[in-house]
């Protein structure tokens, strides 16, 4: 069984996940790429950062990204998120500029979401390593089964979650959602290559928030980080 340092909520709510054979494959396959010298995004102990700053009973958003930053420095467990003191790459921008236009929060000084992540914003990556200047090179390696259990997960446990959805990849994982129970938000991907086709305009982040409200939640507070 892979021994897997997680925040307790989720260790108790995966610990199946974790004794199947795909999930030892996987640990296997990510030890078998350190030991070969290589260089993987995120560092180790931010692997599971998303889970660890938004415990289970937390979570009212989930935005759902590919996979991490490849570039040095930019990965740190959290979706569409690079530590302060690192440009915000081109798709973050374009979530700031749809916050602006939807709430009127000015783009931060910064793209670090852990802001968001604290408030019950889970920003999960689909797969969540890399190796470096490689993107997706750990496509198919057991991540995916792993996140879309995942997902599954917080739709059957949870109730009144927003689930965000841009682009195809993520629009994919529409089905594993009970939507009787949750709202689900499609838009294009936030990249530069896809924003004007409907991300731009798709005012999730107000939507989100007046979901929330209806079912006697507080809001995400979008313009704190």
């Amino acid at each position: 069984m892979a021994e897997v340092a997680i925040e307790p909520s989720w260790k108790a709510l995966l610990e199946e996940e974790f004794q199947k054979p795909y999930f030892e494959a996987l640990v296997a396959f990510i030890k078998d790429e350190i030991r070969k010298g290589k260089t993987l995004y995120p560092p180790g102990k931010q692997i599971f950062r998303a889970f660890e700053l938004c415990p289970v009973e937390k979570v009212k958003v989930v935005i759902l990204g590919q996979d991490p930053y490849h570039g040095p420095g930019q990965a740190h467990g959290l979706c569409f998120s690079v530590p302060k003191g690192v440009p915000p790459p081109p798709s973050l921008q374009n979530i700031f500029k749809e916050i602006y236009t939807d709430l009127g929060f000015p783009p931060p000084p910064h793209g670090d979401l852990t802001g968001w992540a604290e408030q019950g914003v889970f920003l999960l990556n689909a797969i969540l390593t890399v190796e470096a200047h490689k993107p997706a090179s750990h496509r198919g390696q057991g991540w995916e089964l792993f996140t879309d259990r995942v997902i599954q997960l917080v739709s059957q446990v949870r109730s009144h979650v927003v689930f965000m959805l841009w682009g195809s990849y993520a629009r994919s994982k529409r089905n594993l959602i009970d939507e009787s129970r949750h709202l689900v938000l499609e838009a294009a991907h936030p990249s530069p290559y896809s924003a004007e086709k409907g991300f731009f305009g798709c005012r999730h982040f107000s939507q989100a928030n007046a979901f929330l409200i209806s079912h006697g939640l507080a809001p995400i507070d979008w313009g704190r980080l």
